[in-house]
């Protein structure tokens, strides 16, 4: 009978003692409550409180969570109709707060999310739910994070995932999206065309003006060459005369029988000719190339010019140019 009791007794203080150990797991808190009223947060590990007197009050999860926001029908500000969700990332920093500053954390997140969600995107036009999802995101993080102080809370994230305009408003944006790119094409190619235009118009502008100075340029070298020429032609000129000067008619029927010999070789060379018309007759060209000998001796001083066949002067020429022509084949 005593070691029944005695084996009860040993029973009862293991169950005890096996009730007051706790065990919590990493990343959650426990509140520990006496009687009711919270006195201490159990950390992580192995924790004694004896049974009974102390009781786990909340099991507190201390990790990061996220609460997803259910789909929003939402009328912004030019009185569109949206439809939005999102989702919230949080975590709590103080286990007592947010076991019993607030009665039902979760459902208190989403609701003051849902609200604040509202409240932003309504003060906002379509076109800013658009395209400011950053600047919706930070408003409603900056918001909802300072609602969630005092409940030991601390939102690190608010996305919004998707945002869905009714069917005939994306309808809509969609031949207004069509229009601006046809606009903006016909733009391009209207200031692509205006450029070409002004190309060309430059290069034509400069080609006349290129031309004009080329013509200018070969005005000026055709002038050039001509005073050139003319300046030869009297330099020439003034040598005839001197030599004409000094040499008397001899120098004259030079010049005259080597014009005349010119003369006769073009008519030699021409592809054309077939018959040569002589002015005058063979013994005047001959008597005209023996003045030409007499002039060279002359020139260099040699003995006094031999008996030579007579030459042709100028009355004599004239006279022959009336006689009836010689005809020769080439």
């Amino acid at each position: 009978m005593i070691a029944t009791i005695v084996l009860l007794a040993v029973l009862l203080v293991l169950f005890y003692l096996m009730t007051s150990i706790k065990i919590v797991r990493q990343g959650y808190q426990y509140t520990i409550e006496h009687f009711g009223r919270y006195t201490t947060t159990a950390s992580p590990g192995f924790n004694f409180y004896p049974a009974f007197f102390y009781r786990v009050g909340r099991k507190v999860n201390m990790m990061e969570q996220v609460i997803d926001i259910p789909g929003q029908e939402i009328i912004t500000k030019d009185n569109a109709i949206v439809s939005t969700d999102g989702v919230v990332f949080f975590q709590v920093l103080d286990a007592a707060k947010a076991a019993y500053e607030v009665s039902d954390l979760y459902v208190a997140l989403l609701q003051l999310t849902t609200t604040n969600l509202r409240t932003v995107m309504g003060s906002m036009d379509l076109d800013e739910t658009l395209s400011k999802r950053d600047e919706i995101n930070a408003r409603l993080l900056s918001v909802v994070d300072h609602a969630t102080v005092p409940w030991g809370v601390k939102i690190t994230r608010v996305e919004i995932k998707d945002i869905r305009p009714p069917t005939d408003i994306v309808a809509a944006m969609g031949r207004q999206m069509k229009a601006e790119r046809e606009k903006r094409a016909n733009i391009l190619e209207a200031e692509g065309s205006r450029a070409s235009e002004i190309l060309r118009a430059e290069g034509q502008k400069q080609a006349r003006i290129l031309e004009s100075e080329g013509r200018k340029e070969s005005a000026f070298r055709d002038s050039e060459a001509r005073e050139r020429a003319a300046e030869a032609e009297a330099r020439a000129t003034r040598v005839v005369s001197e030599a004409i000067e000094s040499g008397g008619t001899q120098a004259i029927n030079y010049f005259i029988a080597q014009k005349y010999v010119e003369a006769v070789g073009k008519f030699a060379t021409s592809p054309n000719a077939k018959t040569i018309l002589f002015p005058v007759e063979a013994t005047q060209l001959i008597g005209t190339l023996g003045g030409i000998g007499e002039l060279a001796k002359d020139a260099l001083g040699k003995a006094a010019p031999t008996t030579a066949p007579a030459q042709p002067q100028l009355p004599q020429q004239r006279q022959s140019a009336l006689a009836p022509p010689t005809t020769g084949n080439a």
